[in-house]
């Protein structure tokens, strides 16, 4: 369009003689602005000079990473009636949700007349001049065998599920069918965590990469969401990654780490549980470290399943004893076993207050944290433990502890892994008792 020519050129004024030229503008101009997204975005939100095939956008929560994306997508539909875009995100329903349908998503940056149509029932996006995005969800790499793109817009690619593999089967097979145009590339935008498809790009010297933290989009961010998400979290491991798009590294010699937790994940628990723990491992005043409190199940396959994570941050005694009973009944908790070193007595007439009938047993720690968790951490080594969804706190402390009784992770202490060991310690390694017959 011969507005749109007209804006591009204020690109290349100096900020005085642009303001000039901005209120000699018509009046379609002027309406015109507001979808010129050259005009607002930040340098690190455009795409890089260069010959390159993916570019990685890496940064933290809030950055405008989506908007990133869409808007490159807007502008290579607008551009090639023949384009075939790829939108591929963890599920075909957060891929309508943020991809098409959120506030930053493909409808909401078109400008009125110009945006696309949207077939859910095809998972299909059609602009008016022809180009088409079809939706895909990572859970299904075969779905993208076959089907050729010009172009790619992956987003929030450290999340995507990656048991067998499959979230770098779902990449290859994107790859290997993006082969239409005379030049084909593809974005993937993502907050940035050390699973192996994001380690893997980033060895990838081809790539082009932008960073950028949650602060560079402190304009369109209420300033209490960036000031309370700075008390809370601080510079732990979590804001690190989180908020400022720091991937964090694995630590040497590690008991987990990122890659490890990330090949026993799962979406949803894939066996019934035959028998449901609650570890817990309670604060040692009213003023110190959280308390954790994690729950773990048994399935009917053999392999232990982390189910939820209810740990309570710096409560009083009656608040965590209460956050203990109420995760039991939720779960239907076969047993509760909690930590009694800091004063077994004190921590079984608080959760006996808070639930007569709770199935209770005490444990005293004996070795160090290191020690009690390295059996645990040979279960997921052999394939034997699940997380049933991500859990960023609790991973990052197992992420913490290191061989030779070292915790290097977020805190004062790793409360939440501690419990998840107790729990995984009753579930996985007791020995029992089975009837026998003793021959004569």
């Amino acid at each position: 369009m011969k507005a749109n020519r007209r804006l591009e050129r204020l690109l290349r004024l100096d900020p005085a003689e642009c303001r000039e030229r901005l209120r000699a503008l018509s009046e379609e101009e002027r309406r015109e602005l507001r979808w010129h997204w050259r005009l607002w975005a930040r340098p690190e939100q455009l795409p890089p000079a260069g010959d390159w095939r993916t570019w990685l956008i890496m940064a933290g929560r809030g950055f405008g990473k989506t908007r990133a994306g869409a808007e490159w997508v807007r502008a290579l539909a607008d551009a090639d009636p023949a384009a075939r875009i790829a939108l591929v995100t963890a599920s075909l329903g957060e891929a309508r949700a943020v991809m098409v349908e959120g506030e930053s998503g493909l409808l909401a940056i078109c400008p009125p007349g110009r945006e696309p149509s949207f077939e859910p029932s095809l998972r299909r996006l059609t602009w008016p001049n022809g180009a088409q995005a079809t939706l895909y969800s990572a859970q299904e790499p075969e779905s993208l065998r076959g089907p050729q793109h010009s172009h790619a817009w992956c987003d929030e690619i450290a999340k995507w599920e990656n048991a067998n593999g499959r979230a770098e089967r779902a990449w290859d097979n994107l790859q290997l069918g993006l082969r239409l145009g005379e030049q084909p590339r593809l974005v993937a935008t993502t907050t940035p965590r050390a699973v192996p498809l994001l380690r893997r790009l980033l060895k990838d010297e081809a790539i082009a990469v932008s960073h950028g933290p949650t602060a560079h989009n402190a304009d369109n961010l209420p300033a209490r969401f960036l000031r309370d998400m700075r008390r809370a979290y601080g510079r732990s491991l979590l804001a690190r990654q989180e908020l400022d798009g720091e991937l964090i590294a694995d630590l040497p010699g590690a008991l987990w780490t990122r890659g490890l937790i990330e090949e026993c994940r799962e979406t949803a628990a894939a066996s019934p549980p035959v028998r449901t723990v609650i570890g817990v491992d309670p604060p040692a005043s009213a003023r110190g470290d959280a308390c954790g409190i994690v729950v773990c199940a048994l399935g009917e396959d053999g392999v232990a399943r982390l189910l939820a994570d209810a740990s309570v941050p710096r409560p009083s005694p009656e608040r965590w004893a209460r956050a203990v009973a109420r995760a039991a009944r939720v779960w239907q908790a076969d047993r509760v076993v909690a930590e009694a070193n800091q004063g077994g007595a004190m921590v079984a007439s608080l959760l006996r207050a808070a639930d007569v009938a709770l199935p209770l047993m005490l444990v005293h720690a004996g070795r160090g944290k290191s020690a009690r968790a390295e059996p645990v951490a040979a279960l997921y080594e052999a394939g034997r433990v699940r997380h049933c969804g991500p859990f960023p706190a609790l991973e990052d402390e197992l992420c913490g502890l290191t061989a030779g009784g070292g915790y290097e992770g977020p805190g004062r202490s790793p409360d939440r892994a501690d419990a998840l060991v107790w729990a995984l310690t009753e579930l996985m390694l007791k020995r029992r008792t089975e009837p026998r017959v003793v021959m004569a």
